[in-house]
C-alpha cells in the first residue's frame, strides 16, 4: 500500500521528523494545559486531493503516530511543498513545523496550488479565484478523511497567510478559524503597486527564488526532508543563523539573478508595464473591501518590520472582518526576521486548542489586542485598535535653516519657511561626492523630556512641492537614545502624483490611496500629501529623542533583514527632481498618545 491510498510508506518514515520552534511564540502569557501532547509525527505524502476533472493537487499530510482522529491544520499557497518540514531557511517556509502540530493532536497539510510540483492543472496568476475555489474543497476534503475528526483550521504566514481570509469568505462548512501571521487584504495596493509604484525589487526576489522550473520540478524524499531537519532544527540553529542572517541581502541579491519560468516572466513584465491601475492588474484586487463575508474566529498578527509588504492588511482584517468582535483577536509582535518562519506556533496552538477542542486553557480571557512595546520591551494589552482612549499628538515640522541641518518637530505650526531635499533615481549616475553638496533626506528630532507611550495609527501630512511633475517619499520615525544608538520605527510612502485619498478603502490605520486616476504635480505649485506609516508601539524615555526623517529613495531610509526588517527597494523617485517641503497648518506628523 502507498500513501495515496492513506496509509505511511516505510522509508518515508524511518527517521522521525525534527520540529522547530525559534523565534516567538507567545504574546505575553502562559496557556493552560494543553489538549493533547507527545504524540509523535508521521507522514503521508503526496496525498491527491480531487478538485476538478482529472486535477488533483498534491499535499503532504503529517498525523500524529498515535491512532485517532484529529482536527486538520490546513496551509495552502503557490509554493512547492518539498522544503517545507526540512527547516530549510527558505523564504517560502512559513507553513511552521509539521511535528509541532502533530505532537498536539492536530494533523498538519501541506498543500501545494494548481502547476506547482505534483499538482496538476495549469500554473496561473496568484491568489486568483480559482485557487480560492480549489482552497474550500481542501478544507472538505480533509474534514472527510479518515485521519480527521471533521474540522479543520487554517495557518501560516505571507502567502499562507494571504490566503486564509479570502477562502474563510466562502464559509466553507468544516472550517473553525484560522491564525494569519503577516498578510495583505488589498494585494494592488499593498503589493503590486505599494505607495503608487511598481515593486521590480520584490517581484524579482521573490520570483527567482520561488518560480524556477527547479522550485516547479523539485522532488525531496521525506526521508531525506527528515534528515536535513535534524541539522536545521537543531541547537546549533543559534549559532549559524545569525551568520547567515548578515548575509541574506546578497543571498536576496542571488536569487534576484535566478531565471523564472517563461510564465512567471510574461507575469512580472505585465505587473511592471501593464499593471497600473486595479482594471490592468494581472493581480486579483484581494479580499478588503468584502471582508464582512468572514464569520469564524481568528487570530491575525502583524510584524512591524515590514515597509513594502504586509503593513496594513491585519489592521484592515480586524476592523472589517464580519466575525463578532469577541472571537477576533489583533497580536503586533516585535519587528522580526526569521526562516524558517517558526513564530506563533505556540499562541496557535493554544487558540486552536480553545476553538476546536474547548480547552480551558485561558485563551477565550486573552485581550482582544496585545502588542509588543519597544522601550519597554513588554507585552501590553487594550480591548480594541486603535487604542480606546488614545488621544491624538499632532507635531509640526519645522525649520532649524539650512536643508542639511537637523530640523525641529513642534506641538504648534510655524507658518513660514521651506526646505528641500534632492530626489536622484535609484541606481542613477551622479558625480562622486555628490551627497557632500547636495542633501536626500530631511530630518527632524523632537526630545523626549517625559516618558511617553505612543501607540495607534500614524499620519503624515505633508505640504510638498516639486520642480517635476511627479517623485516619490518615502518617510520613517524612529528613536535615538540617550548613548545616542538609532532605533527604526516606522516607515510609509506616497508617490505625489498619487495622492488621491480613497476613503471608501480606508481604515482606522490606514489612509487608502487611489491609485488609479494620477495627478501629475506642476512644478512649483504645492500640493498636500496624507498618507500613513506602519504603527510601531514605542515607549519613549526622558533623553531619548524622536527623529522623522523624509527622502525619496527607499534604500537611503530603510533597514534590512540583518536587524529584523524586510524592507525592500523601489525604483524611485521616476525623475532627477528638488523636491521642497513647506511649513504651516498642513505639514506635521499625527502620532497617538495612549491612553
Amino acid at each position: 500500500m502507498d500513501a495515496k491510498n492513506g496509509k505511511p510508506r516505510f522509508w518515508d518514515n524511518l527517521i522521525a521528523l525534527k520540529g522547530g520552534l525559534f523565534g516567538d511564540q507567545l504574546a505575553g502569557w502562559t496557556p493552560g494545559p494543553a489538549a493533547k501532547s507527545g504524540l509523535g509525527c508521521r507522514i503521508l505524502a503526496d496525498q491527491t486531493i480531487e478538485v476538478a476533472p482529472s486535477i488533483a493537487l498534491a499535499a503532504d499530510v503529517y498525523v500524529p503516530k498515535a491512532p485517532g482522529r484529529w482536527p486538520a491544520v490546513i496551509a495552502f499557497a503557490a509554493y512547492s511543498k518539498e522544503l517545507q518540514a526540512a527547516g530549510a531557511p527558505a523564504g517560502n517556509n512559513e507553513t511552521g513545523s509539521p511535528p509541532v502540530f502533530t505532537d498536539r493532536g492536530y494533523a498538519h497539510l501541506i498543500v501545494t496550488r494548481r502547476g506547482m510540483g505534483r499538482s496538476g492543472g495549469a500554473d496561473a496568476v496568484y491568489l486568483n479565484d480559482t485557487d480560492v475555489e480549489d482552497h474550500a474543497k481542501v478544507i472538505q476534503w480533509a474534514a472527510a478523511q479518515p485521519w480527521c475528526d471533521g474540522q479543520v483550521v487554517l495557518f501560516g504566514t505571507s502567502y499562507y497567510g494571504l490566503t486564509q481570509p479570502q477562502v474563510a469568505r466562502l464559509r466553507p462548512p468544516a472550517l473553525k478559524g484560522f491564525f494569519a501571521n503577516e498578510m495583505c487584504t488589498d494585494f494592488f495596493r499593498h503589493i503590486a503597486m505599494f505607495g503608487g509604484a511598481p515593486q521590480p525589487d520584490f517581484f524579482a526576489l521573490w520570483m527567482g527564488a520561488n518560480f524556477t522550473p527547479l522550485q516547479f520540478r523539485l522532488h525531496v524524499p521525506p526521508l531525506l526532508r527528515a534528515v536535513v531537519s535534524h541539522i536545521t532544527n537543531s541547537p546549533l540553529k543559534r549559532l549559524w543563523w545569525p551568520q547567515l542572517k548578515k548575509r541574506m541581502t546578497q543571498i536576496m541579491k542571488a536569487f534576484q539573478r535566478m531565471t523564472p519560468t517563461r510564465q512567471t516572466r510574461e507575469l512580472f513584465a505585465a505587473l511592471m508595464l501593464d499593471g497600473k491601475t486595479r482594471a490592468t492588474s494581472a493581480l486579483p484586487s484581494g479580499p478588503s473591501g468584502v471582508l464582512g463575508d468572514i464569520e469564524v474566529p481568528f487570530v491575525v498578527v502583524q510584524n512591524p518590520g515590514y515597509l513594502n509588504l504586509h503593513q496594513f492588511g491585519a489592521y484592515d482584517l480586524f476592523q472589517n472582518a464580519g466575525t463578532p468582535k469577541d472571537k477576533r483577536w489583533l497580536i503586533i509582535g516585535p519587528a522580526t526576521y526569521d526562516l524558517p518562519v517558526y513564530l506563533w506556533q505556540m499562541e496557535a496552538l493554544a487558540f486552536f486548542d480553545h476553538l476546536v477542542y474547548g480547552a480551558d486553557n485561558g485563551y477565550a480571557a486573552q485581550p482582544r489586542v496585545r502588542y509588543w512595546t519597544e522601550g519597554a520591551k513588554d507585552y501590553r494589552s487594550a480591548s480594541d485598535w486603535p487604542l480606546p482612549g488614545s488621544a491624538p499628538l499632532r507635531l509640526y515640522l519645522a525649520s532649524s535653516g539650512a536643508d542639511g541641518a537637523t530640523h525641529r518637530l513642534t506641538p504648534a505650526p510655524e507658518h513660514t519657511g521651506a526646505n528641500r531635499w534632492a530626489a536622484v533615481p535609484l541606481g542613477a549616475i551622479v558625480t562622486a561626492g555628490f551627497d557632500e553638496v547636495e542633501n536626500q533626506q530631511l530630518t527632524f528630532e523632537l526630545p523626549v523630556h517625559e516618558e511617553t507611550e505612543l501607540t495607534g495609527p500614524v499620519t503624515l501630512s505633508l505640504s510638498f512641492s516639486s520642480n517635476e511633475i511627479d517623485s516619490y517619499v518615502v518617510a520613517r520615525t524612529g528613536i535615538v537614545s540617550a548613548d545616542g544608538a538609532y532605533q527604526i520605527l516606522s516607515m510609509g510612502a506616497i508617490r505625489p502624483a498619487c495622492r488621491r485619498i480613497d476613503a471608501a478603502r480606508s481604515t482606522a490605520t490606514e489612509i487608502a490611496i487611489d491609485i488609479d486616476q494620477p495627478e501629475p504635480l506642476t512644478p512649483g505649485v504645492p500640493v498636500t500629501l496624507r498618507f500613513s506609516l506602519t504603527p510601531q508601539p514605542v515607549v519613549l524615555k526622558p533623553g531619548e529623542r524622536l527623529v522623522l526623517d523624509i527622502a525619496s529613495r527607499t534604500d537611503v531610509l530603510r533597514s534590512d533583514v540583518s536587524h529584523g526588517h524586510a524592507q525592500f527597494d523601489m525604483q524611485v523617485p521616476p525623475y532627477y527632481a528638488r523636491n521642497t517641503l513647506h511649513y504651516g497648518p498642513d505639514t506635521f506628523i499625527e502620532l497617538r498618545l495612549a491612553p
